[in-house]
């Protein structure tokens, strides 16, 4: 499989902590993943991604995915907890400039609850 999903929530935010590395060979399965876990009443989805070894463009695509479900109104997504190559892929890439990126999930619980 490569990854794994722990789910939390916390003050109304829903939590996918990863763990492995995401790539082309399985992409697909992390999206199933994804909104296997996700309920149609959620209003926010954080990706702890802080035991992410490697995300390739095709993970980067699931991120964007997910961020746009989560773009209506009184709906918010975000990425915390990037691992040094996480961070590097994601900035090389610019995504960092349109997903909402956080040190930790503590300031994005804070972020999420100041929009």
């Amino acid at each position: 499989m490569g990854f794994d999903i722990k789910w939390e929530r916390i003050q109304g935010i829903l939590i996918a902590i990863i763990l492995g590395r995401i790539d082309s060979s399985n992409a697909d399965e992390f999206q199933r993943a994804l909104e296997t876990g996700i309920n149609s009443t959620d209003q926010a989805l954080l990706l702890d991604v802080e035991r992410v070894s490697y995300i390739s463009s095709a993970g980067l695509r699931i991120s964007l995915i997910m961020a746009k479900k989560f773009n209506e109104p009184g709906k918010q997504f975000g990425i915390c907890s990037l691992s040094d190559p996480v961070r590097e892929i994601i900035s090389a890439s610019g995504f960092d400039q349109i997903i909402p990126i956080y040190e930790s999930q503590d300031t994005a619980i804070s972020g999420f609850k100041n929009s």
